[in-house]
């Protein structure tokens, strides 16, 4: 599509790590976001926008436009490496059944065309800054996969400083921290040896993103571009310049229930919930409940939130250096913005979880109240703050409940839905169709570079954005999730959905949407028809998009074989173990891991 001056437009995609729906201020938070605020009054706000239930799953969709059980992230290989990486306290499920499996290689495989490859074939400049976490070797990096100029934070995440501990403490670090420590980036087509002095990581991502664009626009690059801005902030550890944290001190001393009304508050005054919404309760059994703590606890707590709410505020600046240097150079009303979020608030309590019990952490981070959100601390802020930025929906990230899908978006671009707020429902994977359609670019499948891709499973928000149509998806539109055993299936405002024991029922339960968007009251008996009807699209889904159950309640189960029992053998790269990343030995701690065939084992 060309735009009134017979360009093509330019697209900059934005991506918040962990962002809680509420959190921005456009969406009711008390966070100073000045410049995302500033795009969401100007273009579209969605109150309806779904993402996967975790990062590289949704990051997965949103580069190929179809499900990430299809695209190579079934699951975070994280999760699927290691069984206790992601199953609170009470949990009882192994991902063994998973690992060789087709489409949780935990890359991009070889059965999608991605979004900048298909850009740069014809005619798009591509450049990315931020987190990819879809793939650590060079053959699966961004520059393999059509980034022409890229700097990737390529694991789950990392210290925002790039600090680790010590060098003698690192044989005994424990295996929470060994992958959520090492600030592993590939900048074009080589490991990056040493990042630069005062790094910070939404800092460096936006000097680096400034770069990218200057030298298209100073070399007189006639094409287009697409940007891909996507951030490792505020996924924990939580960490932030004492610039932005000083600005909410005292903020937060009343606690996250309070926060929680005062954000529910302010979403009924914009129109984004309705005033009679039913909030689903807060669950967090796991951990202590606010006036049980200690005066200490509670003070080491809202620094917590004080350091998160400093990192939003840092993406914030960031985005607003971007778009300030595109309205400089006058291409900012010529390029497609969108900010979103890749999941809903992080709520894990991991003090709960058994690999990190007991005091490991003061032993490589100093967590004191006074340094909590330095380099050298370690935190995160639990799943009372988490469930006040998702409230009213229940629960949080990597779970299939609205808490864990439902994110903040906004979309900008003169000429389209301009200072709106929308509930249509609309997800990550039309993300890409729409951006191909604006560029005037077909999708290549059913082949791409002599292989056979599959298609799109998005549609193109572009005719629902000119205001042609009511809503992105037909009314009926039906729509699955699953992550790490939890399962999710809707249809229009009918969902059912599936939560083991501790944080559900481990049956499938049924909501109206349209009446209870916290998912609170469960439908399942009065309406068994509905049920039955949902679960028989959920079936559908599991065998279309290549899902493997963890458990019979989500569909044919298949006990894991002996070759997938072992843990820890699962990812190509190794790079938390010392001597990983020198040059000379880096092979050394790479793999290619056992894999399951269509014609049979490998």
């Amino acid at each position: 599509m060309a735009t009134p001056n017979g360009k093509r437009p330019n697209f900059l995609i934005i991506v918040a790590d962990d962002l809680g729906f509420s959190d921005p201020g456009c969406f009711g938070g008390e966070i100073q976001t000045p410049n995302i605020d500033k795009l969401g009054k100007e273009g579209v706000r969605f109150t309806g926008f779904h993402s996967a239930a975790a990062c590289s799953p949704t990051r997965a969709m949103i580069m190929t436009g179809t499900d990430h059980h299809i695209a190579g992230l079934g699951n975070l290989i994280e999760w699927t490496n290691f069984s206790g990486q992601n199953f609170p306290k009470g949990s009882k499920f192994s991902t063994a059944p998973q690992r060789g499996m087709p489409g949780y290689e935990g890359y991009l495989n070889e059965k999608v065309a991605v979004l900048p490859e298909i850009l740069r074939d014809s005619g798009y400049h591509t450049v990315m800054s931020g987190k990819w976490h879809l793939g650590l070797k060079k053959e699966r990096s961004p520059h393999a996969r059509g980034f022409e100029r890229s700097l990737a934070l390529l694991p789950a995440c990392a210290s925002h400083y790039g600090y680790e501990p010590e060098e003698e403490k690192k044989g005994n670090i424990p295996k929470f921290l060994e992958m959520s420590v090492i600030s592993l980036h590939m900048e074009d087509d080589h490991y990056v040896k040493e990042l630069p002095k005062g790094w910070y990581s939404s800092n460096g991502y936006g000097d680096r993103m400034l770069q990218y664009l200057s030298e298209w626009k100073e070399r007189g690059d006639e094409r287009p571009f697409f940007a891909y801005y996507p951030f490792s902030a505020p996924h924990w550890p939580l960490q932030a310049p004492k610039e932005y944290m000083d600005h909410y001190k005292g903020v937060y001393d009343e606690g996250p229930e309070v926060l929680r009304q005062k954000r529910l508050h302010e979403l009924i005054k914009l129109g984004m919930i309705n005033p009679d919404t039913e909030a689903h309760p807060v669950v967090a059994d796991e951990v202590t409940g606010w006036d049980e703590m200690s005066e200490e606890d509670r003070k080491k707590s809202c620094k917590a939130m004080e350091a998160y709410a400093g990192m939003v505020e840092c993406i914030d600046h960031n985005v607003g250096r971007v778009i300030d240097y595109l309205k400089e150079i006058d291409e900012l009303d010529n390029t497609f913005v969108m900010f979103l979020s890749d999941n809903g608030a992080e709520g894990a309590a991991y003090e709960a979880y058994p690999m990190v019990k007991g005091p490991l952490m003061e032993q490589f981070y100093n967590n004191s109240i006074e340094n909590i959100g330095a380099y050298d601390s370690f935190v995160w802020y639990g799943p009372r703050w988490a469930q006040a930025a998702t409230a009213p929906s229940r629960l949080y990230k990597a779970y299939t409940t609205e808490g864990g899908v439902r994110v903040p978006c906004i979309a900008r671009y003169p000429g389209l839905r301009e200072s709106q707020i929308s509930d249509t429902f609309a997800t990550v994977m039309d993300i890409a169709p729409t951006v191909l359609e604006l560029a005037g670019i077909k999708h290549p499948a059913p082949t791409y570079q002599g292989r056979e891709v599959v298609p799109m499973r998005g549609l193109s928000m572009l005719s629902w954005l000119h205001g042609n149509q009511q809503r992105v998806h037909d009314e009926d539109y039906i729509y699955g999730w699953e992550l790490c055993g939890r399962g999710a299936l809707r249809k229009g405002n009918w969902k059912t959905v599936f939560i083991p024991k501790p944080k559900g029922t481990e049956t499938w339960q049924l909501y109206d949407l349209s009446k209870d968007p916290g998912e609170i009251h469960d439908l399942a008996d009065k309406y068994p028809e509905k049920l039955e009807e949902l679960l028989g699209h959920w079936d559908k889904y599991v065998k279309e998009c290549g899902v493997i159950p963890l458990q019979p309640e989500l569909g044919t189960y298949v006990v894991a074989t002996e070759e997938q029992m072992p843990e820890n053998g699962w990812m190509e790269y190794d790079y938390w173990k010392p001597g990983a990343r020198d040059e000379e030995t880096r092979q050394k701690f790479m793999r290619e891991p056992w894999r399951f065939h269509k014609a049979g084992l490998d």
